[in-house]
């Protein structure tokens, strides 16, 4: 089964210059509303051990496969899925690096294009991974992706954390998975610390670099407006970074969620090699023990609810449409804050959240004790911020749900965060701020009689 889809730009802009933008083609659909039937079989329950197909994005249970379990049951079904899909790639893309990028599989995930290996087997249901295929791809001919898909990781403290919990667990590649390529030496990802005093940071990841040698990035408005004046720095190690300092800017909260974009090039002296857009507000949050949480040198006051990553027709599969209408109704109810239930959402949801204002506390997945086990967590944590650090709707970290954190995770992340976001152990008082949960009057009242709470 072939199929060829168009091409589509990965950037808020049109391209400045052939080649050096990085081009994505999707291989499933956009989200829930649209998915891409694949290939399909699945290795237990209903309709096991029979090709046919099913949707991309979806959880399986959904579909009419496998079998359903909530989180208590003490026995789970335990199969897998195994995908199949043939696509081809534009013929130029020889040239550059191509990476598959898959948003979400719930949740050990074994890769193969062409009959061999992506990488690793990856492990964990909530977060974002991709691999280098570019030696294993056929540019002239079609190519075939296979993924295994097992509903149970064989690490025992992702099912732990992920899997023996209070809500539906499913299987699946349950977000979208897409191609991307970009030049032979490019800029892999980029964190930023955009300050309400106009103080601009950039940290940039940097992948295969050997000829370039330049850094140049300018920040614009939305509407393609210059922001103060471009500013360059010397390529010196994997990470590189640019600061400047802009003035007159619109900085971001919840009531007002002014955006910008900057964009940023890499070069080999005066030539662009490798150019990125990234969406981000200026804003600045600070915590004052004892006094409140601060935005840009005002107290705000949180108030929102948990939101879970589900819908009763397609479970955790969901769509811009279905997140719009979560957070419109969250504002309709004089809510300004959400708090991610117990993992961290689509990407779009996030994007939505910088677009119409909504404060986010993005949690590490975990439920309760145990969680990850420290490598594996460190290795979620650094995915979890590689996508999502730069979105000004977010002001803490979760360090999982519940008594679920693992302590020796609390300083990774800072190291990807540039901004030094708080971390927060729900259900404990930590960090300056108390996410005791399911408190009674009389103990409010004492714990702000103590000072404790804000």
């Amino acid at each position: 089964m072939t199929k060829i889809f168009p091409l589509f730009l990965f950037g808020l802009a049109a391209i400045v210059s052939a080649g050096v933008e990085t081009e994505t083609i999707y291989l499933s659909g956009r989200d829930a509303d649209s998915p891409v039937p694949w290939e399909f079989m699945v290795t237990g329950g209903r309709q096991a051990n029979v090709w046919t197909e099913l949707n991309v994005p979806s959880n399986w249970e959904l579909e009419g496969f496998g079998v359903y379990n909530y989180g208590h049951d003490k026995n789970k079904g335990d199969e897998q899925g195994l995908y199949r899909y043939e696509f081809t790639v534009p013929g130029r893309w020889s040239e550059k690096r191509v990476l598959i990028v898959f948003d979400g599989v719930m949740t050990d995930a074994e890769v193969k294009i062409n009959g061999k290996s992506a990488g690793p087997v990856h492990r964990g249901g909530f977060y974002r991974f991709e691999y280098d295929i570019t030696e294993l791809l056929d540019f002239d001919g079609v190519n075939r992706l296979e993924a295994t898909v097992s509903k149970m990781s064989a690490n025992e403290s992702i099912n732990l954390a992920e899997r023996k919990s209070d809500y539906w667990v499913f299987g699946g590649i349950f977000r979208p998975v897409f191609l991307k390529a970009v030049p032979r030496e490019f800029i892999d990802w980029t964190a930023i610390d955009a300050a309400a005093d106009g103080h601009f940071k950039i940290n940039v990841h940097l992948a295969h670099v050997r000829k370039a040698n330049r850094l140049k990035a300018q920040i614009y408005g939305l509407d393609g407006d210059p922001l103060g004046e471009p500013f360059y720095a010397t390529v010196n190690d994997d990470v590189t970074t640019l600061t400047t300092q802009v003035s007159g800017q619109q900085n971001w909260t919840a009531e007002t969620p002014n955006l910008y974009v900057v964009e940023t090039t890499l070069m080999r002296d005066d030539l662009p090699v490798h150019t990125v857009r990234e969406r981000f507000g200026f804003r600045t949050i600070e915590v004052i023990e004892g006094e409140g949480i601060f935005l840009n040198g005002s107290p705000i006051v949180l108030k929102g609810c948990n939101r879970h990553s589900f819908w009763p027709g397609t479970g955790r599969a969901l769509s811009r449409n279905r997140c719009r209408a979560d957070i419109l109704t969250m504002k309709e109810m004089n809510m300004n804050a959400v708090r991610m239930s117990h993992y961290p959402p689509d990407s779009y949801f996030l994007d939505l959240c910088d677009e119409l204002g909504l404060y986010v506390l993005d949690e590490l997945g975990g439920w309760q004790r145990p969680p990850y086990d420290t490598p594996t967590g460190k290795r979620l944590v650094w995915e979890m911020l590689k996508r999502d650090v730069n979105h000004p709707s977010i002001l803490f970290w979760d360090n999982g749900n519940e008594g679920g954190w693992n302590t020796e995770l609390d300083d990774e992340f800072g190291k990807w965060d540039p901004q030094n976001r708080r971390v927060l152990h729900p259900w404990e008082l930590h960090g300056g701020i108390d996410t005791d949960h399911y408190e009674g009057y009389a103990s409010v009242e004492k714990k702000m009689t103590a000072g404790n709470i804000f």
